[in-house]
């Protein structure tokens, strides 16, 4: 079986892929965002990163999303669900990455699916951000709409800091997604889901607020409960990710949120706390996954 992993650039990551391909029997291949190009018309539909042929493999793999335009961005999806329409095994499948990465459309989902999620408001006016943040007890959290690692995510608690706030996001053209803050003890939970089961799960632990590794958090092993899983699982399942980083919030008013679901999820500090060879489980998975896609086609 030939993997094709999708990166933004070579480390660490791309390292650890092959190493695990190779303990796996796996044909490995890395190619970049920016490599992809496609051919369509005629009697051709082919999808390649420079002279790698997408459509000769058995499953791509997305690891990382590179930024872009948002022509790039939609090209890029545009060729995933080319690949996945062609018969291909994509992990995730472009539906989830697109419901995943858009964080109004992803809270929407969990919500719709009965999972609790902080009260939100989307807007596009300075009045009716000023309305929102009135309305959520003036201590939001302001997020960018498209985003990930808790990069740009800003408290507001101050209404002259809202204000120049909200009006800088309505000159900018950009929307405001203003969420009530979640009082938590500067801890949540970070589940990797893998197929109908939580591989891993660590206790995060902020400078602040904020409990995003790559801001400076910590992690540490913990054995999620029952009904953190359940909500893992359901979140996961709620946006069709296989592979997917859940994070679940204990609030001090006794209840329990979930923030976000990451379908390119980071794994390196989950392994290294647990102590578990994740690359090598979830490829492995995938693996099987794929084998049984193509038995039932």
């Amino acid at each position: 079986m030939h993997v094709v992993a999708l990166i933004e650039n070579e480390g660490g990551l791309a390292s650890d892929m092959r190493l695990a391909a190779g303990e796996l029997g796996l044909g490995l291949t890395t190619v970049r965002w920016s490599e992809l190009s496609a051919l369509a018309g005629g009697d051709a539909d082919q999808v390649r990163a420079g002279d790698v042929v997408l459509n000769d493999c058995d499953v791509v793999v997305l690891r990382t999303m590179r930024a872009g335009t948002f022509e790039q961005i939609f090209f890029r999806m545009d060729v995933l669900h080319r690949l996945e329409a062609a018969g291909m095994t994509v992990v995730n499948r472009p539906l989830a990455i697109e419901v995943s990465v858009d964080k109004y459309r992803s809270l929407a989902t969990l919500h719709q699916a009965g999972l609790t999620t902080p009260r939100t408001f989307v807007c596009q006016k300075y009045t009716d951000s000023m309305a929102a943040f009135d309305a959520l007890g003036r201590d939001v959290v302001l997020k960018p709409l498209f985003g990930s690692q808790g990069f740009g995510v800003t408290r507001v608690s101050d209404r002259v800091m809202a204000q120049r706030a909200f009006s800088q996001l309505e000159r900018m053209g950009q929307v405001a997604y203003v969420q009530q803050f979640i009082a938590h003890g500067k801890t949540d939970l970070r589940l990797l889901v893998v197929g109908d089961a939580v591989m891993a799960s660590m206790r995060r632990y902020g400078v602040d607020w904020r409990t995003n590794i790559a801001l400076g958090g910590e992690g540490q092993a913990v054995d999620a409960d029952a009904e953190s899983v359940d909500m893992a699982l359901r979140a996961a399942r709620a946006c069709g990710a296989l592979v997917a980083g859940v994070d679940i919030l204990n609030g001090e008013d006794g209840r329990r949120y979930v923030l976000e679901v990451n379908a390119i999820p980071g794994w390196r500090k989950l392994a290294d706390v647990t102590g578990l060879d994740i690359t090598r489980r979830v490829l492995a998975h995938v693996a099987e996954h794929a084998q049984k896609r193509q038995v039932h086609v």
